[in-house]
């Protein structure tokens, strides 16, 4: 995965955009949705989450629970960058143990 340089200093004038007022902000690039745009609309929802059991180190768990509500939710988007990354590259995953190396 590509690191993004999060030190290259922004180009946006936040102190103008935070007076900035609705009626001050162009839309030109993107029309206003009317009723035409919904006619071959569909409502996808989500698929339901799996309740599972797992066993976490405690400090990671500890870790992810100090960053505040919705700590689930972001161990699932780490698990499931790792998963699109693993399958994208198609690496073989070597799970070390103690006995001997396993690959999955």
């Amino acid at each position: 995965m590509k690191e993004k340089n999060i030190k290259k200093k922004s180009g946006t004038d936040w102190e103008k955009l935070s007076k900035m007022e609705d009626n001050d902000i162009d839309y030109s690039d993107s029309p206003e949705l009317n009723e035409s745009f919904f006619e071959n609309a569909t409502i996808r929802m989500p698929e339901p989450k799996k309740a599972v059991n797992i066993r976490l180190d405690n400090d990671v768990l500890e870790w992810y629970k100090k960053q505040g509500t919705g700590y689930q939710t972001r161990m699932n988007a780490v698990l499931r960058m790792y998963m699109m990354t693993k399958k994208e590259v198609g690496n073989k995953i070597i799970i070390k143990t103690n006995k001997k190396e396993k690959s999955k």
